[in-house]
This record gives structure tokens, sequence and C-alpha cells, in this order.
């Protein structure tokens, strides 16, 4: 795209939006480490909730989305629906738990529960799981900016990353949510219109066009087969959805340092509902946007380069280049790219809280004070970029982002969920018991993770998308049953010496 109108647009709004997130940086009362972290704690509930939606949706979910339903069918919108079920799970039990412990990082409350082995243990994970996720966002914003401008996408990953790294640290947790809301609702308006530009233009029609995609089997959302676990069925998105999203309701630093931003705790509880359910109708579009582009292709042969339509992940950003109008597509790119660095600027911050408070705060208690702890905070944004721009390399040639990012976060991830849902529901289990319990978990994890590559054929094998999955039932299995056979053993051992103090 060399449209001089697009190329203003992107200039004007990048630079507007930029200039938004930074002016944060000159208010006293967000001066603070603590402000960096977590707010002023004035931010309006209806912010805070299209904050979330921002952050969950990135361009992981905008760009990467429609990809896979372009590729393949509409499963990738199963984990969407399972949605409302974690946002009920969250509503009752995470938020008024964070909320009333006070505590910034998540992790805290593991040490209290099974010591310190399990609060690095779980901020570890999150710390690999959320720059990996960095990474990959990386790469599909330069997918995108590729065709706008024709620079390497290397050269646009670590341009990107180093203007996000600068704009982070400035700005702290308010910007981020404030500049999070502004992109949510342009990114909504976008999506809307590229699905009315894609349907409309259909040569033969709405109609006809739906009934093409139907018959190819596009509106399919998986297989409904209980007899096969190592594709990605209706049911297998379905279990890793459900997991997934209530890692990150319950256990995820991005999403749980968000229930302090807001005024109260019915206040965070709305806005989570809000912005969590409003994902639903969102990523609707992004999977209706991808059986589009499938339609666009396949009714105008020739018109996408041979080079494009082969790999799934660069059509879209192709779409928006070269057939949206002009202006438009100029503002939709720099939605995206913005989205994609307030996203990144999340993962930076939550990613420095938790260096801070479960590791600094941790080890070197006597260094901390206001000066230090606001170094390490953007010493650990720095930190956090380099590994992001490394796995944006790692990913550049995989078949399908999405996939490739699910099998990852379901690695990265190990036992969080488990060990957390271990912590909040199981009371007999103790440090030893969680700790034997995680150690499976993780076998288990790499397991599935690694299986296929070991003993291919195996019909101990299932789909990769399930090692989150495997952990957490192993992990809570194995807790809960040590937890009920130590108590059981006490007892029996107290009953023993009942009787011998009754016998002498």
């Amino acid at each position: 795209m060399t449209d001089a109108v697009d190329i203003a647009v992107i200039a004007v709004y990048l630079v507007g939006i930029t200039l938004f997130g930074c002016s944060f940086y000159f208010k006293k009362e967000t001066k603070s480490a603590r402000a960096f972290m977590a707010g002023t704690g004035r931010i309006p509930n209806w912010v805070v909730g299209l904050s979330l939606l921002a952050t969950f949706i990135s361009s992981i979910s905008f760009l990467a989305m429609p990809a896979k339903a372009y590729l393949t069918n509409w499963n990738p919108y199963v984990l969407s629906l399972t949605v409302p079920l974690a946002v009920v799970v969250a509503a009752l039990v995470f938020v008024p738990f964070y909320r009333k412990s006070g505590c910034i990082s998540a992790y805290t409350y593991l040490e209290g529960r099974f010591g310190p082995w399990a609060r690095l243990y779980a901020s570890g994970c999150f710390l690999l799981m959320q720059s990996a996720r960095s990474g990959v966002i990386l790469f599909l914003l330069a997918l995108l900016v590729k065709n706008v401008l024709g620079a390497p996408i290397m050269a646009i990953v670590v341009v990107t990353a180093l203007a996000t790294l600068v704009y982070s640290m400035m700005g702290g947790m308010t910007a981020v949510v404030w500049t999070d809301a502004i992109q949510a609702m342009v990114l909504m308006a976008g999506a809307v219109f590229c699905a009315v530009s894609l349907y409309c233009g259909l040569p033969d029609g709405f109609s006809a066009g739906v009934s093409e995609a139907w018959d190819a089997g596009k509106f399919s959302l998986g297989s409904l087969s209980l007899a096969d676990w190592q594709s990605e069925t209706l049911w297998v998105t379905f279990l890793y959805g459900l997991f997934i999203n209530l890692l990150t309701f319950g256990a995820d630093q991005c999403y749980t340092q968000r229930y302090a931003t807001a005024k109260d705790t019915k206040g965070a509880i709305s806005s989570m509902i809000g912005g969590y359910l409003l994902y639903v109708p969102v990523t609707l579009l992004f999977v209706v946007i991808g059986t589009g582009l499938w339609l666009f292709v396949r009714n105008n042969p020739g018109v996408v380069p041979p080079e494009v339509a082969a790999q799934s992940d660069a059509v879209f950003p192709w779409y928006i280049v070269h057939r949206l109008p002009r202006g438009v597509a100029g503002l939709l790119v720099a939605a995206v790219i913005a989205a994609a660095m307030s996203t990144i600027a999340t993962t930076l911050n939550s990613g420095s809280t938790v260096v801070l408070e479960d590791y600094f705060k941790r080890f070197f208690p006597k260094r901390s004070g206001e000066r230090s702890n606001m170094f390490v905070l953007r010493a650990a944004n720095v930190a956090i970029t380099a590994i992001s721009i490394a796995v944006a390399y790692a990913v550049m040639n995989a078949a399908s982002i999405l996939t490739a990012w699910w099998s990852m976060q379901s690695l990265l991830s190990g036992g969080l969920l488990g060990l957390f849902l271990l912590a909040f529901f199981s009371s007999r289990t103790k440090s030893a018991h969680a700790a034997v319990a995680t150690a499976l978990g993780t076998v288990a994890i790499a397991w599935v993770t690694f299986g296929p590559k070991i003993l291919p054929g195996s019909p101990w094998i299932v789909h990769a998308n399930l090692a989150l999955v495997a952990g957490t039932v192993v992990i809570v299995g194995v807790g809960v049953f040590l937890g009920w056979a130590g108590r059981r053993k006490a007892g029996g051992a107290k009953a023993v010496a009942a009787l011998a103090v009754a016998a002498h």
C-alpha cells in the first residue's frame, strides 16, 4: 500500500494514540511503582471492560482467527463459546478473591498456600507464556505492516517492539487501560466494516455465497466424534477453550491485575463480565470474516497472489491493504498496530510486575524502595521485549499461527491452572502433595506435547491442545487424592495413639 491518504491516516493515528498514552507519564499520581502496576483506582468500569476486551483480542484474534477460519472452518469459535462458563467462575471466585487479598501479583497467594516453590513455578510459567504471546503478536503485526511498507518482517518486529517498550515504560497501567479502550472501539468498527465489505462484494450475492460455504463445510464447528482425540474436533477445542479461559481469568497476571484497577469489587465484576461477554459476538465477526476471505479467493481466482493465498495468516492483511477503500484501510491498519502495541504493553507491564513482586521483593526485600522498584520494572520491560522478539523470529514459518500459539500456550502454561485450582478448592492438599501432583502434571503435559514424535501411532496420543487439560486433570486429581490419603493416614495414627493411651 503506497497510497498517501492511508499512510497519513496511519501516521496521524499512531502519533495521536502514542502521545495520549505517554501523557499519563506527566501525572503525579502515576509516578509511584504501585500506580505503574495497578493504576490509581479511578478508572471507570466501562473503560476497564473495554481494556479487558482489547487485551483478549490483540492481533492473535483479529488476524489469526480469520486466518484459521479461512484455512479450515468455524472450529476456533468454539473457544469463544466457553467464555460465559469461565466468566461465571471468575465472577463468583476469582475477582472477589483478588480484590480482597490486596496482592498485585496473582502468585503471592500460592506461597502462603504451598510455599515459595509454588510461587516461583507459577510466576515462571506466566513469564514464559506471555513472552511467547507477545512474540506471536509481533509477528502477526509484522505480516500486516509488511504489505503496507514492504519492509522486512524482522525489521518491523524490532521497531514495533522497541516503540512499545518506550510506550509501556512511560505510561504505566493507567495509560495501557485507557488506550486499550480506544483500540477496542476502533477494532470492533473495523471488523464490522470488513465483514460487510467481503459479503457485499460476492459476485453471486450473499445467499449464494453462504450456500457455497455451507456446502464446503466452512461453517462447521468441528467433528462431533468422541473417538477421535487426535484432531481439532469440537470437543477437543471446547475442553481446551474452557481450561485456557479459566487459566486466563484466574491465574493470568495480565487479567487478574486489571481487577485491581476498578474502583471496587462490584465494578471489577461488572467490567469483567461486560468485557468478556462482548468478546463472544466480536470473535463471531472474525470467523465470519475468515469464511468471507475463503469465498473471496475462491470466486476471484488469480486476484490474490499465490504466495499470499498459500499462507493463511497473510490473506487478511492483504485484503485490508488492497481491497478496502482509501483511508479506511489505513485506519484499520493503524488500529491493528496500536492494538497490538497496547496488548504487548499490557504483557510488559504485567510481566515486570511479576518480576518485581515475585522475585526482586521476594529475594531482595532490603533493597526494595521506590527508586529501585521503578528501575526493576523498567529493566524487566527490556528483558521481556528481547525474548518476545526472539519468539517472533521462531514462529515465522508456522503454517497456522493460531495453531502454533495454542500449542505453545498449553505447553508453557505448565501446571498453572491445576495448581491454582488445588490452592482454591482443596484445603487438605499440602505443599508436598501439590509438588508431587505438579511434577506428574508436567510429565503429562510433556507427553501430550511431544508424545506423537516419540511414539507415533500410539493409542495414548491425543491432540496437542489437550496438554493443558491433561496436566490440569492430573494435578488436581493427584493433589486431591494425596491430600485425602494424608488426612486419612493422620487420622489413623491419631486413633492408634488414642488406643495406646487408653490401654495404659
